[in-house]
């Protein structure tokens, strides 16, 4: 069962920091990268084929929704014209057909996710379209992980059936909370009724993996009314559970302004609240994966923890195949791409992401490529955030640094973590201790060397908690 932790340890640890989807993170990324740096790195690491044993990852980025959630901190665009998806399924189409030319396409994806947004905001016909296209690009490896988000208010038994038809295997509901006061407040109304028909019809379907998304932390939740809402997802059943924190950032999302900051609840019962909630996932069964995703004891992620081929990019907590991770091209607008040494995001905006199409460019705005000291910090990193443990010698015979004296300016709050339960320190490793999961991010802090830089009167991050 996961360690409680005191109200100390939350007021001393519950600071803003990076969820370390990647490293180093978005803010450090850097405008020199563009589009032209982004063709050289996809041509050079595709070729000659059969050079680059890394399978692939692919996500396509739908944006479009019909009505704003006032906590999404998406990247959305709210709209009712219909025309509005098709336009941008052309732009879509040349992007990944631009990028796919400059590929070994024979390289097998092992991942394959639709986001948004609500990619169900497609209908029938274009997902069919969108679905073919990728995968005549694309070669789907036998196996291979097919996943979809779906809203429950507007996707339809048609389309589930579609998608089931296709070839997708796992669908991602969001949820949120199930307490009318609550869906009120944040502009989602979404019974249990409704979130359970979708849920069963998934289920008759046949589809392998079902995951469910929380929220906690939202307006006028206490312990009790999120305890039903968990203890009515748990009757549900879902594979995984990712519970997330509410990020309340206004000055980055200003539609959050509606959300009234005196309805939210206070640190110490939005962190009860998380406890009770994790409490309850792990005796109904569920093992804690990582920072906030839940699983079955049989489900991928289970295993991958078990195992040791547990990974973490920018789609959160994924399956890493063999020995290698994937690399991950992201399609659309605002997605974001995570080679083996280079990250690239694409524009925010669909003015900027269609301008940058129409010119015959890719729709690169930023990116990064890694030094050898990034490399080195960012397996640190994914050591504490994935397997929970860092053996010296593994770093030293990889990087060719003695870590100890490498990290000295991080031992200091090491030892101090230690002290409080978090990791366990020893001459050969360290190792994050059931309670210490709970605050990982804390853990992974030390060693992110751009994190001095970033802080400021508004925080970049959300909280731990």
């Amino acid at each position: 069962m996961q360690s409680m932790a005191s109200k100390a340890l939350l007021q001393k640890y519950n600071t803003s920091g990076p969820r370390y989807t990647s490293y180093p993170t978005a803010p450090v990324w850097q405008d020199s990268y563009n589009a032209v740096a982004h063709e050289k790195t996809i041509r050079d690491t595709n070729q000659p084929p059969g050079s680059n044993p890394h399978p692939l990852s692919l996500y396509v980025h739908l944006p479009f929704c019909e009505s704003r959630c006032l906590f999404c901190g998406c990247n959305v665009v709210i709209t009712q014209q219909r025309d509005q998806a098709e336009k941008y399924l052309g732009y879509l189409f040349k992007e990944m057909e631009t990028i796919a030319n400059w590929m070994d396409r024979s390289r097998p994806v092992v991942q394959f996710h639709w986001g948004g947004g609500t990619p169900t905001y497609l209908s029938e016909e274009q997902m069919a379209r969108l679905f073919k296209f990728q995968t005549e690009l694309f070669q789907l490896a036998p196996g291979a992980e097919v996943a979809i988000e779906v809203d429950p208010r507007v996707t339809t038994p048609v389309q589930l059936e579609l998608l089931k038809e296709l070839g997708f295997n796992r669908i991602s509901l969001g949820v949120q909370d199930f307490n009318s006061q609550v869906q009120e407040a944040i502009h989602r109304i979404q019974p249990l009724d409704m979130t359970a028909a979708t849920t069963e019809h998934c289920r008759q379907l046949g589809f392998e993996g079902l995951n469910f998304d929380l929220i906690y932390g939202l307006p006028h939740q206490s312990v009790e009314s999120f305890e039903k809402t968990v203890r009515e997802v748990i009757q549900l059943s879902p594979d995984r559970i990712a519970l997330y924190s509410y990020a309340h950032v206004p000055w980055l999302s200003p539609h959050q302004n509606q959300i009234p900051e005196a309805a939210l609840p206070e640190s110490e019962t939005k962190f009860n609240i998380l406890q009770t909630a994790q409490q309850l996932l792990t005796e109904a069964g569920y093992l804690y994966i990582g920072m906030d995703h839940f699983a079955k004891p049989t489900d991928e992620l289970s295993l991958a923890l078990q195992n040791g081929n547990l990974h973490r990019n920018f789609m959160g907590y994924t399956v890493q195949h063999g020995n290698l991770p994937s690399d991950l091209y992201g399609f659309g607008v605002s997605a974001i791409s995570g080679l083996q040494g280079q990250f690239a995001q694409n524009w925010r905006k669909l003015s900027q992401y269609y301008e940058a199409i129409e010119a015959g460019r890719i729709a690169t705005m930023r990116g990064y490529e890694l030094s050898a000291e990034d490399r080195l910090r960012q397996a640190v990193i994914l050591a504490v955030l994935c397997p929970g443990k860092i053996s010296y010698r593994d770093i030293q015979q990889r990087f060719g640094v003695d870590f100890q004296s490498h990290f000295a300016d991080a031992f200091p709050k090491l030892e101090d973590m230690a002290a409080d339960g978090l990791v366990e320190l020893t001459e050969t490793g360290l190792s994050v201790t059931p309670l210490g999961r709970l605050f990982s991010r804390n853990i992974a802090m030390p060693f992110d060397a751009y994190l001095p830089q970033l802080s400021g009167d508004k925080p970049t991050f959300s909280k731990t908690v």
